[in-house]
């Protein structure tokens, strides 16, 4: 196969393709049954012109029949005059037209054939023409139902090319929602967990165990350090003079504990209202 002819059996191939997805079947159809409608309506117009060449024909006829009779008549009355020549010329034009009367008979029976032959063709035709307007809209029907139902499995299934958009824009919703509440729970499991307050002072679970340990030791040893002082103590005066110190100072104690647990009621009164306004803001 040549260049030239690959090429024009490809444009035709891609032309062909392009005409079978803009052709409408129902439109088809329709311009087919007009299109068979024409070709009656041009039979028809035969048979209406065989009709009047006929009908010429046989006024020509029914005229040399009557010259026929002229003709004969005419020799009759020559006979009668004892004019045997002109009885003689009478006969021969009398012959003449009997022959094209002959002639014409023969053309109006072809043409009556004809004629004959073009109605059975339009009856056919017409019969034809019937059975193809039935099955026209019977097939209309059917491919408007087969529509109808591919558009509403498309709705139904989201295959329309606007229930895709739909669909992709609740998907990514979904999982817009899905990392905004995954993100939510981490923040609140890392504050429970301390981990902020970790990054803020650069201490690890383990330093904050070990500095806690250090520290009870430390309160511990100075609490002993407290009872053997007291243990020691002098008089009696001095004695009531100490009791009297270290109830003062206990006092001054339980009031710093009660300090740092309202301090501490309060910080948690704190933390809970933050994580409410954090909520909010989320939201």
């Amino acid at each position: 196969m040549g260049i030239l002819s690959r090429t024009s059996y490809i444009i035709k191939s891609k032309l062909n393709s392009l005409l079978n997805r803009a052709e409408d079947p129902t439109e088809t159809l329709d311009y087919s049954y007009e299109q068979m409608r024409d070709q009656l309506q041009e039979v028809k117009q035969g048979i209406a012109d065989l009709t009047t060449q006929k009908k010429r024909l046989e006024m020509q006829k029914r005229r040399l029949e009557e010259n026929v009779e002229k003709h004969n008549r005419q020799a009759r009355q020559a006979v009668d005059q004892d004019r045997e020549a002109l009885a003689r010329r009478a006969l021969e034009k009398k012959k003449q037209k009997m022959r094209q009367i002959e002639q014409l008979e023969s053309q109006i029976e072809d043409l009556q054939n004809k004629q004959d032959e073009l109605v059975d063709q339009k009856n056919t035709l017409q019969r034809r023409i019937e059975e193809f307007r039935t099955k026209k809209e019977t097939m209309k029907a059917q491919y408007e139902a087969a529509e109808a139902s591919a558009r509403v499995s498309e709705a139904m299934t989201g295959v329309g090319d606007e229930f895709e958009d739909v669909g992709r824009a609740i998907e990514r919703a979904e999982e817009r929602t899905q990392e905004m509440e995954a993100r939510s729970a981490a923040m609140d499991e890392l504050q429970e967990t301390g981990a902020f307050e970790d990054a803020i002072s650069g201490q690890d679970a383990i330093d904050r165990e070990l500095q806690e340990v250090s520290t009870d030791s430390e309160v511990d040893a100075e609490l002993e350090t407290i009872k053997s002082d007291m243990g020691k103590g002098g008089d009696s005066g001095d004695s009531g003079d100490a009791d009297a110190g270290s109830e003062a100072d206990l006092n001054d104690l339980e009031a710093d504990v009660d300090t740092d647990a309202e301090a501490e009621l309060d910080r948690s009164e704190i933390d809970q209202e933050l994580q409410e306004l954090k909520d909010e803001d989320e939201q």
